[in-house]
C-alpha cells in the first residue's frame, strides 16, 4: 500500500537478499524510464523505499505518480 507523506507517494518493501531488491529496482528503474518519471530510491541492503511526486507540478502528487505506482505494483515482486 502506498502512503501520501509530504506531497510524496511512498512505499516500503523488504527483500531476502540485496540481490533481489536490486532485481526489483532494475524493473522499477525500467518502468520509471517508460513512463519518463522517475521516483526517489532510497536503499539500504534487502530495504527499499520508494517516493514519487511531480517536480514540474511543484513538487505534489498527480496522475503521473499514482500510474506509475499501479506499474510497479504490477511487478512480481517478492517483497516481504
Amino acid at each position: 500500500m502506498w502512503n501520501e507523506l509530504n506531497q510524496r507517494l511512498t512505499k516500503s518493501y523488504q527483500f531476502e537478499s540485496f540481490a533481489e531488491a536490486f532485481a526489483f529496482l532494475t524493473e522499477v528503474a525500467r518502468l520509471a524510464e517508460l513512463h519518463d518519471h522517475h521516483p526517489t530510491i532510497h536503499n539500504v541492503h534487502v530495504h527499499v523505499r520508494l517516493e514519487l511526486t511531480t517536480h514540474d507540478a511543484g513538487n505534489t502528487i498527480t496522475d503521473r505518480d499514482h500510474q506509475l505506482a499501479a506499474a510497479i505494483d504490477a511487478i512480481p515482486a517478492r517483497a516481504k
